[in-house]
């Protein structure tokens, strides 16, 4: 079984390069959240996310209802063509 003690006495022999990683490494580990915490916190994003997205349908909802319809006093139409003037056939 692998002690504090044998931990530490491994670091004692570690090449003072590698310290700086390690220790980031030992911190990383610190943080781990509690799997229980880690799956509320997961449904409480999806809930937020789906309440985002609701929002987010409901502006676009909104926005095409107040602008619908808004040129028909004045439609936009196609003008003529044109002519326009005959160049050289490109083969």
């Amino acid at each position: 079984m692998i002690t504090k003690d044998s931990i530490k006495s491994e670091i004692d022999k570690l090449q003072d390069q590698y310290l700086e990683t390690l220790f980031r490494i030992i911190k990383a580990f610190e943080y781990i959240p509690d799997s229980s915490q880690n799956i509320m916190n997961s449904e409480q994003k999806q809930t937020q996310e789906q309440k985002q997205m609701q929002q987010e349908k409901n502006e676009w909802l909104a926005f095409i209802e107040n602008t619908y319809g808004c040129l028909s006093d004045d439609p936009i139409e196609r003008g003529d063509q044109g002519n326009y003037e005959i160049r050289e056939v490109i083969h």
